[in-house]
């Protein structure tokens, strides 16, 4: 509930009598006491509570700060259903809800992450670097919706909304529901979150589910926003991403700074757990990014890379990720194929029982569209499952996206069986496609 503003606050008139007193009623009180009433008075019209999802925020005041807008455009702003969950960390020490914003806007320079936590010493160094005005640390990993590999950060609603765009910083509305346990997911997802009022965040059949509130523009490389209470929930690594602003110094200058405090890369060569991108309007994807999937036991066992992205949408994994996970080895019907370890116990115990069905010639081994391909989804930045080998792709030319799918449905039930989901059931049909999304014993 919004406290009044001034113009609704039930305060003396404005005209006076002689000598400047009010009035009536106020003319009978104590003169010491008048102006206590008035500071009272003047306390509770500046005082605001958030208002809920939906509602409209007062106008900023324009001495707050001079880039602040006079109007806010509207955020595309969603129902607020209750999380499926409860966040392991309690609200106890969450801070306040986020009013109207009212410090300065800072810009996004650089988006460091990391596969481990960076330590509090590390975090110190980064701070005094030459050239580094501002370092919000977060939670940040990648999480599975259909096939799409979303990158999620854990914030502070407070003080992260600074760094994101303009008229996603200003709107009051969207960090409220962030803050009630919601999902704010860039615009770019639209079409993905069009039909649904929340995400499942991980392809484990397990994986939690929140609210999607708002559908604004983020920082780049961030796809969806979290309050912080939730990263444990959602089985975000500690503190293991930093966005930076540099202020008037280029951040290319800043970069190299950062990798020699970090030990980070900044060509891609060689060998490293750190990688650090420049954002904004000349963003860098040459450089090292980092993939942790997390959401559930298949993503932890799947395990965390750095990569380089190549031209025409393909990376480059770490080598030592590639050669620890990926093999390739035979299995029923397909014959050769190359996954993640992970998956190709599971994969053969699906093969062997549909062959043992009298099934095999449901499944084309000329028609088979790979396992273990590290790229991009076509014509965006997300990355697909196969980049983790744990997704396959049967029947493809009969398989489309968007139809229904010619592939036998036993089939499709014994893959279900053995732990894999299935992309003919997706708001977006994707019948070709099987990925794991939980871990079954194979004795």
């Amino acid at each position: 509930m919004r406290r009044s503003p001034v113009s609704d606050v039930d305060a003396p008139s404005p005209r006076r009598g002689a000598g400047g007193r009010e009035p009536g009623a106020w003319a009978e009180l104590p003169a010491w006491l008048v102006p206590v009433l008035v500071a009272l008075v003047l306390v509770a019209a500046g005082c605001s509570v958030a208002s809920p999802v939906g509602g409209e925020d007062p106008a900023p005041s324009p001495t707050t700060s001079a880039d602040e807008p006079s109007t806010l455009p509207t955020a595309s702003l969603a129902p607020s259903p209750q999380p499926t969950a409860t966040p392991t960390a309690t609200a106890t020490g969450h801070g306040r809800a986020p009013g109207p914003l009212t410090a300065p806007l800072l810009p996004a320079d650089l988006l460091v992450q990391r596969t481990r936590p960076l330590t509090r010493e590390q975090l110190r160094a980064v701070r005094a670097l030459p050239g580094v005005e501002h370092v919000e640390p977060m939670r940040l990993a990648q999480v599975s919706v259909e096939n799409r590999v979303l990158t999620v950060a854990a914030v502070d609603p407070a003080s992260y909304r600074r760094l994101t765009p303009r008229t996603t910083a200003y709107d009051a509305r969207v960090w409220r529901a962030v803050f009630d346990g919601g999902l704010a997911v860039d615009r770019s997802l639209r079409d993905l979150v069009a039909d649904r009022s929340t995400l499942q965040l991980g392809n484990d059949a397990d994986a939690t589910e929140l609210p999607v509130v708002a559908v604004v523009d983020q920082v780049p490389q961030v796809d969806v926003v979290v309050d912080h209470v939730w990263a444990d929930e959602l089985g975000l690594p500690q503190r293991n991403a930093l966005v930076v602003s540099t202020g008037s110094v280029a951040p290319r200058v800043v970069r190299p700074r950062i990798a020699g405090v970090l030990g980070g890369s900044t060509s891609g060569s060689g060998t490293t757990d750190v990688g650090i991108s420049v954002l904004g309007p000349d963003p860098d994807l040459s450089g090292v990014q980092t993939a942790l999937l997390t959401g559930g036991s298949v993503a932890a066992a799947v395990g965390s890379f750095t990569y380089r992205v190549l031209k025409g949408g393909a990376i480059e994994p770490d080598p030592d990720w590639v050669l620890q996970h990926v093999r390739t080895e035979e299995v029923p019907i397909l014959g050769e194929v190359t996954c993640h370890e992970v998956v190709l116990p599971q994969l053969r115990a699906a093969l062997t029982e549909i062959e043992r069905s009298g099934l095999a010639a449901e499944i084309r081994p000329e028609q088979y569209g790979g396992c273990y391909q590290p790229r991009f989804i076509a014509d965006t930045g997300s990355l697909s499952l196969h980049a983790f080998g744990i997704a396959i792709d049967l029947n493809v030319p009969d398989n489309q996206r968007g139809t229904v799918g010619k592939i036998d449905r036993r089939v499709v039930a014994i893959f279900q069986k053995w732990g894999f989901a299935w992309g003919g059931l997706w708001s977006w049909t994707d019948p070709m496609h099987f990925e794991l999304d939980r871990l079954v014993e194979v004795r």
